[in-house]
């Protein structure tokens, strides 16, 4: 009969609890019940076994044989205590803690610790240990007098100096020599130990998990997990010590007890590391459960099998564990860019709805890996985009992200960073369009260096927000953000010689795709997507935004199109014009460079001469969407489009000298063997706010071309109370095909029922 059992003692978080799980799961599975699952549901680990809450407690007190956890290579483990050449006793070395607890295991016994007095008894007996512990008794010996004479700043040979060198190197060698020998050795969950927290190839590589080889800071886990094992179990009979069965209840079910011992907790835990405030006195006292600390280091094993393959396909080392990335500081509030420095690294640890064996479980750790497109993920935000993606394992609901991050002076914790549900999200695959040139890893790469300007890290840190921000949902105004900080960035970029040398490409450009998912229907988007499409031979508007070669689309510290600055829109847009025109007349242009792709509707156009947009808006999310490679060829406008507006007359007669001859041919606005060309003056006194004389202008010269305008009144618009630069960023943003057709059939008077406002 299967026993569902929920460990409440047992949750995603905090870290120590989720090790916890998997460490009761391979305990049961291992020396019990064959047939175990388990699983997550509602914030616990639920078992599904033959063992009832009974008999999973009798289990761990009276019948579990605790796994060979030790760490013989670190000097506190209980081996290395530095004994000189002689072998003489050194009382001071064999008092520590380490060096108690192998003599302790190593005497009287009982049968249940017979595995762990195996591995001990043979640890001892390596040759290279005893080469190890002169050594390092040699170079305590030098460094001591090396100190002293500096200490009384007495004169110190280069003799002396190299001789500490060479035992330095002397003892990394000899060190990485006993760990090849012991893991030749070591056989079982032994090796699995020495796996989890090392492994050895062309360099030591040490998994974040378990600190640096089995060191949290001063604190060695296997002393800790050897002494604390005497606290709940009797070494001499195997029975549990008092109270054992009480602390045992509290961590697997979170049973109420106050029979929890003040010890400190390590890294796993850090809510009960008594930190100030957190009690009702200055500072609280650290507390933690030893069944706690055990089954968590028992847990570890299960990430320790998949190193050595995934080491052959990953440079980074260390980073080859399963699911551990490099830390990143995008996604998180409690994470930062000052933390990625002295972060050790992250880890997504996966949470599974379905009841999963021991062996299943641990091919999913063998291949914890996540990949973006064919490459693994080296940070966070790469293991988000793979979650988003789905690149990962099947059969994984969540991830529970941590960080291994400095907090309490120099303690590294694994703080929770948030959990991830893996979907699929379509719109994170646009990120993809960042890869190309390797534009996003060298961006992000050149931020985190001290030589990157300030502009740059900042924007490059909200772009990571951001990217991970869109892994997680597909929300329209998301992406509107990312393109604008894409749009920034390529500006920034182009005017900082280092960014160009580190980065080497602008960014990237970008599928259409861009716009459908960024579109969220409003006035100021389309707008901007208005402006952004327009284009002429040679001549799209990228180029007066940024300093770029529109033909290689690179660099181009020469230009002299890229116009746009931190001034008002409105400002903008007028240099941008003048600009353009006269690069239009240098390149021979046979044609105004108005044509465009996509066009917004009158109301649009309406609203913004109200003034009551957003106007930066507009201009920032242009420059992003910019940057998008094509355009639908005059798309009509986005989704959510307001009832058509009836513009000022102002607006309708000026038009047609910011469309292109051609379109005005095709729309039979104009004879086929005529132009229509633009007066100088027209830029100039829409410019210096001369709003009518531009409108009687335009009226002169649409006359003079034989443009058929209305016989009544034989007069120009009035442009009364219109801004006259805020009337040409309006007619140089192009609008739909077909409202222009009907602007252009206003002007001819074709219909009898259509006068122009005035």
């Amino acid at each position: 009969m299967k026993h569902e059992i929920a460990l409440n003692g047992c949750a995603p978080t905090p870290l120590a609890h989720y090790l916890k799980a998997l460490g009761i799961l391979r305990l049961v599975a291992e020396q019990k019940d064959l047939e175990v699952t388990g699983f997550w549901k509602n914030e616990s680990f639920v078992m599904k076994t033959t063992l009832d809450k009974d008999a999973l407690l009798r289990f761990f007190l009276e019948e579990y044989q605790p796994t060979p956890i030790v760490t013989p290579w670190n000097g506190r483990g209980g081996f290395l205590e530095g004994e000189d050449e002689n072998n003489q006793e050194d009382d001071n070395a064999s008092s520590r803690k380490g060096a108690q607890m192998v003599a302790l295991y190593t005497g009287e016994i009982h049968s249940r610790f017979e595995p762990i007095r195996t591995a001990l008894l043979l640890i001892a007996a390596n040759k290279s240990l005893s080469t190890l512990n002169i050594c390092r008794s040699r170079y305590k010996i030098a460094k001591a007098e090396l100190d002293r004479k500096k200490k009384a700043k007495l004169s110190i040979l280069e003799t002396e100096k190299e001789y500490v060198k060479q035992l330095e190197n002397q003892i990394k060698a000899t060190k990485r020599t006993l760990l090849q020998s012991l893991r030749n050795e070591l056989s079982g969950s032994m090796l699995e130990w020495f796996d989890a927290c090392q492994i050895v190839a062309e360099k030591l590589f040490q998994a974040p998990l378990l600190g640096t080889g089995g060191l949290d800071g001063s604190m060695d886990f296997g002393v800790n997990y050897l002494e604390r094992l005497s606290c709940v179990l009797n070494v001499s009979t195997g029975k549990p010590q008092t109270f054992s069965d009480l602390m045992l209840e509290e961590s697997l079910f979170a049973s109420p007890t106050a029979m929890i011992p003040n010890w400190i907790p390590g890294q796993f835990a850090p809510g009960n590391m008594g930190a100030p405030n957190s009690s009702t006195g200055f500072s609280g006292i650290s507390r933690d459960n030893h069944w706690n600390f055990l089954l968590i280091l028992e847990g570890t094993l299960l990430l320790a099998t998949a190193t050595t393959r995934r080491l052959q396909n990953d440079t980074m080392g260390a980073l080859s564990y399963p699911f551990t990335v490099r830390a990143t500081g995008s996604g998180s509030g409690s994470n930062n860019q000052a933390d990625e420095a002295n972060a050790r690294a992250e880890i997504w640890l996966p949470l599974w709805r379905n009841a999963a064996t021991l062996a299943e479980l641990k091919v999913l750790f063998q291949e914890g890996r996540a990949t973006v497109g064919r490459r693994p993920a080296r940070d966070g935000l790469d293991f988000a985009r793979a979650v988003a993606g789905l690149g990962v394992d099947r059969g994984i609901n969540e991830f529970q992200r941590y960080g291994f991050v400095m907090r309490s002076g120099k303690a590294y914790l694994a703080t929770p960073f948030g959990r991830i549900q893996t979907r699929r999200n379509p719109a994170a695959d646009l990120m993809q369009n960042l890869d190309k040139n390797r534009f996003l890893d060298n961006l992000r790469s050149f931020a985190g260096k001290a030589e990157a300007p300030g502009r740059i890290v900042a924007l490059t840190r909200q772009l990571e927000n951001r990217l991970f921000e869109l892994t997680r949902r597909d929300h329209s105004t998301t992406l509107q953000d990312i393109l604008i900080l894409l749009g920034r960035l390529q500006r920034v970029l182009s005017i900082s010689p280092k960014g160009r040398e580190a980065v080497r490409v602008p960014v990237p450009l970008l599928a259409p795709e861009w716009i459908w998912k960024a579109d969220d229907g409003s006035t100021e988007f389309r707008l901007a997507c208005a402006l952004a499409s327009l284009t002429a031979p040679s001549l799209p508007i990228r180029v007066h935004f940024s300093p770029i070669d529109a033909r290689k689309y690179d660099w181009d510290k020469e230009s002299r199109l890229a116009v746009w600055g931190e001034g008002s829109f409105e400002r903008n847009m007028t240099a941008l014009l003048r600009t353009r025109l006269l690069a239009a007349e240098r390149l021979q242009h046979q044609d105004k460079p108005f044509d465009f792709h996509f066009g917004a509707n009158s109301s649009d156009i309406a609203a913004y001469l109200d003034d009551s947009l957003d106007d930066s808006r507009i201009g920032d999310l242009a420059q992003g969407l910019a940057l998008v490679k094509e355009f639908p060829r005059h798309h009509d406008g986005t989704s959510n489009r307001r009832k058509e507006s009836v513009l000022p007359g102002a607006y309708t007669l000026m038009k047609p000298f910011f469309v292109t001859d051609k379109i005005l041919h095709r729309l039979e606005f104009l004879p086929q063997d005529r132009k229509l060309p633009q007066p100088d003056e027209l830029l100039t006194w829409l410019a210096a706010g001369q709003s009518q004389r531009a409108v009687d202008l335009a009226w002169a010269t649409l006359r003079h071309a034989g443009i058929a305008l209305p016989a009544s009144p034989q007069r120009a618009p009035s442009a009364l109370g219109i801004d006259g630069e805020r009337l040409l960023a309006a007619l140089a943003i192009p609008i739909e095909y077909g409202q222009l057709a009907f602007l252009l059939r206003r002007i001819r008077h074709e219909s009898a029922q259509i006068e122009l406002t005035t």
